[in-house]
């Protein structure tokens, strides 16, 4: 598939993801840009580390600057990497797609992996 198409399905994915999100916090993920990008050595986030990566979140978490990460809230999410993983299935992809969008979302939050799953958003 090509890149403009990932990226529109992903775009859409997101956007249905943030919609159903709960309201306590959607307000708050809605400060959270989210960028798309087709693997993660083209990232200068992950140094060409990881080249398997599907998402990645980098800045301040929702507590706010802390002085050791200046940048702003971001989730990165690796296009080619997600349809790769979704064994180039476009249902799969729009999945993996909101699945690795509210984990690196859940980061955002200080949530590990127990909290985004209590709170269904896995």
């Amino acid at each position: 598939m090509k890149p403009a198409q990932l990226h529109s399905l992903a775009e859409k994915a997101v956007a249905a993801a943030h919609r159903a999100l709960p309201a306590e916090v959607r307000d708050a993920a809605g400060a959270v840009a989210v960028c798309f990008e087709d693997r993660p050595e083209n990232s200068p986030f992950t140094g060409g580390e990881d080249d398997d990566l599907l998402g990645l979140f980098v800045g301040h978490t929702h507590t706010g600057p802390d002085g050791s990460d200046p940048l702003p809230p971001q989730i990165l999410l690796f296009l080619e990497n997600l349809w790769d993983f979704a064994d180039e299935d476009e249902a799969a992809f729009r999945s993996e797609v909101r699945t690795t969008y509210l984990h690196e979302l859940g980061h955002y939050f200080g949530w590990d992996e127990d909290e985004v799953a209590r709170r269904g958003l896995e």
